[in-house]
């Protein structure tokens, strides 16, 4: 099965990338400096963490990644991203397109797909408004509130769920984790309910050391600069409290490095799949050997309050559990230890292959 993967990139991590890849001259050379980052990995199918030859990968909102493949290709300059992606499409006798970036390449370039392809599949665990992402064979997330939604559209949508990326093996066996609490994710206006359990929660830093790496918003990062506090922006501040213990965002293998280093991961389901829960951040923080500390729902299977997470009812609460636990030590690495087990076997990346297979018949 000849299977293509397409995937989306963060604005933030491009400028890591471009940095990270600062003398790559070709497409293989930049494509492995993203892979060996580790970056969005629970994401990526087995056969192309394996290098399988049956599998492509690519990053098709790169312009450079993208551009060195059209060159090396013989495409003009002036070759649109779209074009691209569809030559390497062509070129690779695509049967399986699996695409992370539905938003950018919807149903109008689905209808463009070279006739090889047997199966279009996209992957969407967020609300998207009025798109419409009809045109492919079958969407895919492990919300299923958001696959419920799709359904009642009349489009095919199954659960699917991120796979335990390998290289978090060595970033779990740490057992030396001097910071207590760490939260790494995005911080906006739009973050309400995670910026009431960021400000409780930095309340413990008086007592334990508390880490958040956050990648502010636009807004966020204008109102805190030394103009934007002239500004009537208040709302997109960050409290003092949460201020006093931000780092600059991290990513891919510096994201791995610093949950390793922590003891406590605190998670925070944003308002976009009801009660439903299972973002990144779970299989991140279970990988890399942390006990994450989320707020409670109806997680994927595995993910059992007390014995491989630990939930919180409310921003009011969160501190007061956070504090008990950090005072349990043996208890919570033994939680901790049960949730990388669990997420080890049960989504392993030979798991998720298994399940991916499935769904392309």
């Amino acid at each position: 099965m000849r299977v293509f993967q397409n995937f989306g990139l963060y604005p933030a991590y491009v400028r890591r990338l471009n940095k990270l890849a600062s003398s790559a001259s070709s497409f293989s050379e930049r494509l492995q400096v993203f892979l060996s980052d580790s970056f969005g990995a629970c994401h990526l199918l087995k056969p192309v963490i394996d290098g399988d030859g049956d599998a492509f990968f690519t990053t098709g909102d790169d312009v450079i990644t993208q551009r060195f493949w059209a060159i090396e290709h013989g495409l003009a300059a002036n070759t649109t991203p779209e074009q691209v992606l569809l030559s390497q499409i062509e070129h690779h006798r695509t049967e399986i397109f699996y695409n992370l970036d539905p938003v950018r390449y919807g149903n109008d370039f689905v209808k463009k797909l070279p006739g090889t392809v047997k199966k279009s599949i996209a992957w969407r665990a967020a609300p998207s408004g009025n798109a419409d992402f009809g045109a492919y064979d079958l969407l895919v997330c492990n919300f299923p509130t958001i696959l419920q939604n799709y359904r009642d559209r009349g489009w095919c949508a199954e659960y699917f769920a991120p796979g335990h990326d390998p290289a978090m093996d060595t970033f779990s066996e740490n057992s030396g984790r001097p910071i207590d609490v760490l939260f790494v994710g995005g911080y906006s206006r739009h973050h309400r309910r995670r910026a009431e359990i960021l400000e409780a929660v930095s309340e413990l830093r008086s007592d334990f050391r508390v880490v958040y790496h956050l990648d502010r918003s636009r807004a966020t990062r204008l109102a805190e600069s030394p103009m934007g506090w002239l500004l009537p922006l208040n709302e997109h501040r960050r409290p003092t409290g949460i201020r006093s213990i931000s780092r600059p965002p991290v990513f891919g293998s510096d994201l791995y490095r610093a949950i390793s280093q922590s003891k406590i991961v605190l998670n925070g389901a944003v308002d976009m799949a009801g009660s439903d829960r299972g973002n990144m951040r779970c299989w991140e923080s279970l990988g890399c050997g942390a006990l994450m500390v989320s707020d409670a729902g109806n997680y994927p299977d595995g993910m059992i309050n007390g014995a491989t997470i630990m939930t919180y009812d409310d921003p009011q609460s969160a501190p007061a559990s956070i504090r008990a636990i950090l005072n349990e030590p043996a208890k919570l690495r033994e939680i901790a230890v049960a949730g990388t087990a669990m997420i080890k076997s049960r989504y392993s990346k030979t798991v998720q292959w298994e399940n991916f297979q499935r769904l392309c018949n």
